[in-house]
């Protein structure tokens, strides 16, 4: 299965001033496919793989030795039996968080062995910032980072035999797209089933079931909690656990902004804040705060006590709230379901996969609410999400009224269509026509 973010994996290796790279993303989003399909392409079998979750025993020699890049080299040579030449070899430090040591050293290969190309991943579970020793230990400054989310849309269609559909979205041609509606609306609603978690759209390429897809889904969502015990401190993990199942809750409500009293009676922000962040730290969820007024650049706007709280994958999201897979043959139950919650968290998905920086708007008075807000290179945004072929948008009206963008859009199921300053962009072709968000 091939994936977007492989160019960025050349890019690095390419640059001129290459550091260690670390792959950052939550639990099975594929980092370590990721790592060893560059690994065999790019360096053939020159390349020395170390687990370190596997590997306890060299864990704890490591933790007795000197971090010196030399020494480290030579101690990892004998462990695996391979030979690693700077400027030759690919060396891959896998579930890094287990080995402390083995994550401080990065900044030492960067400072003093930087002709060593060195990959490194883990669990952000393990290296969410602020929580026991891995603070300390990670070389800020000294590592180049790589985001790695679940598949998106494109990536779906392309592990599924289909890249000509996103290629004609890519190309612009809209006769061909429009004329192959039906199916991109049929494939959208499975990618909304499986999501984008490597495993589940593999199952699904493999077997066609989406039983067996909802299966998988299931264990990953058990392997999470198992990791919640793992990794949490104990202290911490009533209330992530409380955060993380209350997201279903949360989204189906009419208005979707994050309300701490659904979590337990007379709840406070203050005794949760450390929760949201360690999940938020592991990937495993997104922030998407209110951004008043809407100008550039958004970061400086957020409103930090009023945001929505999405989960990284929209598969897990049906999962966890039980959705029957059977929807995909219903007309439009996935769009509309839990409110629209469905479509705004496939939306935010794909920006998301492509670091787009956004927010949602709504007026102080509240009577209004435009789910995105996006930042493109010559302004801010809107981009109203509509369920299904329903395109009335009363409140990016209002938003147009009071901000006057050059460009607002709208994305639902109907076709691509210009209408003076607004956009219609199909559902299924927001996350790959990202130069339509722009003026």
């Amino acid at each position: 299965m091939k994936r977007e973010c492989f160019g960025s994996l050349l890019k690095w290796h390419e640059s001129r001033k290459r550091k260690p790279l670390v792959l950052m993303g939550a639990r099975q989003v594929g980092k370590t496919w990721l790592m060893e399909t560059f690994a065999k392409e790019r360096f053939g079998d020159d390349y020395v793989l170390v687990n370190f979750m596997r590997q306890k025993v060299l864990c704890r020699q490591l933790e007795n030795v000197d971090i010196d890049p030399a020494g480290l080299v030579r101690l990892l040579q004998t462990a695996t039996g391979k030979r690693i030449t700077p400027g030759k070899t690919l060396l891959i430090l896998d579930e890094i968080q287990e080995c402390p040591n083995a994550l401080t050293s990065l900044k030492f290969f960067c400072e003093d062995m930087p002709e060593l190309s060195v990959m490194a991943a883990g669990s952000l579970l393990g290296l969410a910032y602020g929580y026991g020793r891995e603070k300390e230990s990670f070389p800020v400054g000294k590592v180049d980072r790589l985001n790695v989310y679940p598949m998106t849309f494109s990536e779906f269609l392309a592990a599924n035999g289909k890249a000509a559909l996103a290629d004609a979205i890519v190309a612009g041609d809209w006769r061909t797209v429009e004329l192959m509606a039906p199916e991109y609306v049929l494939q959208l609603k499975t990618y909304m089933v499986t999501g984008g978690m490597p495993e589940a759209v593999d199952d699904w390429r493999q077997t066609g079931s989406l039983v067996e897809v909802r299966a998988t889904q299931k264990r990953i969502l058990s392997d999470y909690d198992s990791d919640f015990k793992k990794h949490a401190p104990v202290e911490l993990l009533p209330k992530i656990r409380l955060v993380w199942n209350n997201i279903p809750a949360q989204l189906a409500k009419e208005n979707k902004k994050f309300v701490y009293t659904a979590l337990k009676a007379g709840a406070r922000a203050r005794e949760y804040e450390v929760a949201l962040e360690w999940l938020q730290d592991a990937g495993m969820v997104h922030m998407h705060y209110r951004v008043c007024p809407p100008r550039l650049p958004l970061a400086h706007y957020r409103d930090f006590g009023a945001f929505k709280l999405f989960m990284h994958d929209v598969g897990l999201l049906g999962a966890m709230s039980a959705l029957d897979p059977g929807m995909v043959l219903e007309e439009n139950a996935l769009f509309t379901n839990f409110k629209g919650a469905m479509t705004e968290q496939l939306v935010l998905q794909e920006l998301k996969a492509r670091e787009v920086e956004m927010g949602y708007w709504t007026p102080d008075s509240g009577q209004a609410e435009v789910g995105f807000v996006v930042q493109s290179k010559t302004g801010v945004v809107p981009v109203e999400v509509k369920s299904a072929t329903n395109t009335k948008a009363k409140s990016l009206g209002v938003y147009l009224n009071q901000y006057a963008p050059e460009l607002a859009v709208k994305t639902s199921l109907k076709h691509r269509s210009d209408s003076g300053k607004v956009r219609s962009i199909p559902l299924y072709a927001l996350g790959l026509r990202l130069a339509d968000l722009s003026a």
